[in-house]
């Protein structure tokens, strides 16, 4: 097991982040609107260069940010993306309204299961990025896994929830039991028939899943 320090000092080599990204990471911060580590989303964007999708689904828009930082690994990429909270809806549309110069970001406005046949429809995806209500995680995966291209790669965020999956002895009852959800998916995700998935301890721990390779 890495100490801590060693993740810092990879989390020094990381570059910081350029226009607009540096902005939108202030902006997220005043607004207390979870994002993103930049480790990451370093890590995120490093898989969609490796992985070359061009059609990508996230769930859970915010304001925008992730989903414009895919947009930005290659213009060839369309990302299409749902935001259920009015506030940070407006927010995502305002971002990517200045910041989408490619018009490559598709941001749609509601629950993810109310819209799931519209998203579907708008398939299929290469990647599925899941980053919204922690508690959904294995319906988000098992209502939008089912129109993906063959090699496509489902990626979930936050599965490791500030370590408190292996030990929630010092989270709040709240955070515990959203905790125990998370852990749940997370053995589910590992026992899932047809698919394969590694957690790597990145960020906030990120899941990546793709379907088994026939023999």
């Amino acid at each position: 097991m890495m100490d801590a320090h060693v993740f810092d000092y990879i989390k020094r080599l990381t570059t910081t982040s350029s226009y607009p990204f540096d902005v939108m990471e202030y902006q997220a911060k005043e607004q207390h609107v979870p994002i993103m580590e930049q480790d990451g989303i370093a890590f995120l964007k490093q898989l969609i260069r490796l992985h070359r999708p061009t059609r990508i689904l996230e769930i859970g828009a915010a304001i925008g940010y992730s989903a414009l930082q895919m947009a930005s690994v290659d213009t060839n990429i369309q990302v299409v993306t749902v935001e259920r909270d009015d506030v940070r809806f407006e927010a995502a549309m305002a971002n990517i309204n200045q910041y989408d110069e490619h018009q490559q970001v598709e941001v749609l406005h509601g629950d993810a299961f109310d819209l799931a046949d519209e998203l579907n429809h708008k398939g299929p995806f290469d990647v599925v990025f899941i980053d919204a209500a922690k508690g959904q995680y294995q319906r988000f995966f098992e209502t939008f896994s089912t129109n993906l291209t063959e090699h496509a790669m489902i990626i979930t965020d936050n599965v490791l929830f500030k370590g408190y999956v292996s030990d929630a002895s010092e989270a709040s009852k709240r955070l515990a039991k959203l905790s125990q959800k998370i852990d749940r998916y997370n053995q589910w995700l590992m026992d899932r028939e047809g698919f394969e998935t590694v957690i790597v301890p990145v960020g906030d721990g990120v899941a990546i899943t793709t379907r088994q390779m026939n023999d």
